[in-house]
């Protein structure tokens, strides 16, 4: 694998791949002296809308736009959007091709061999960093193609493949708040039941468990690993 931050040299003329106004996914053309000229942003038919909870599998498929550090130091904005929950072996196929096909390549002969992910989509809370193995970005891909992005916030808080594993024991669903899932805790293992039993009825009204100091002592005691989920609520995992 070859990646690398990208070496000094001239700015890239009319390109810059993470501007305010200028996204990989616009259109481009390259003139004869191999620069780019900006036309129009490209209509992306693969976008989605942003998926829901992250409870089922999400239809929009996780994304990554990889390009070549050779083209971008010589003013060439070149690289490809790559479905990112294949295996890896396809993966580093379609890298390989967009290396291939390397403009600055064809005019010098020299190899495009270094790439990063200059950008990602649909990994929901996760942020895909430019020199990510391939190995884990697939995985977390397949994972969120399987899971949701529920599995996205699982990799985030793991950031370790081996133990992405976990992810279905670990994972207790998602909720409005902790407290709420505190109150279904309570609910689901009968404490109140127990509590209404043991104190006389003309007092039960007066008693009830605290579950919002349930919901911070399981979170600040490190019971609970909570992250918040892309359209409201959280997402929790056992820790």
């Amino acid at each position: 694998m070859h990646e690398r931050e990208p070496q000094a040299g001239p700015d890239p003329v009319g390109c810059e791949p993470r501007g305010p106004n200028e996204q990989p996914t616009d259109g481009y053309e390259i003139d004869r002296r191999g620069r780019i000229e900006h036309t129009e942003r490209l209509p992306d038919d693969s976008r989605g809308d942003e998926p829901g909870s992250g409870e089922h599998a999400t239809a929009a498929r996780p994304r990554i736009w990889v390009g070549s550090w050779l083209d971008y130091n010589n003013g060439i904005l070149h690289g490809d959007w790559i479905s990112a929950d294949q295996d890896d072996a396809e993966v580093w196929t379609d890298i390989q091709a967009m290396l291939a096909r390397s403009p600055t390549s064809a005019q010098t002969g020299v190899a495009a061999e270094d790439w990063g992910i200059f950008d990602h989509e649909h990994f929901g809370p996760l942020r895909i960093h430019e020199n990510e193995s391939v190995a884990w970005v697939a995985t977390v891909a397949r994972g969120i193609a399987e899971h949701g992005l529920a599995f996205a916030a699982w990799a985030d808080v793991m950031q370790d493949e081996a133990l992405l594993d976990g992810f279905e024991i670990a994972y207790l669903g998602h909720f409005d708040s902790v407290e709420a899932f505190a109150e279904q805790l309570v609910d689901d293992l009968g404490y109140q039941q127990v509590l209404d039993d043991a104190v006389p009825e003309q007092l039960q009204p007066y008693i009830r468990i605290d579950c919002s100091a349930l919901a911070r002592d399981l979170q600040a005691g490190g019971d609970i690993h909570v992250v918040p989920a892309n359209d409201g609520g959280v997402w929790l995992f056992d820790a």
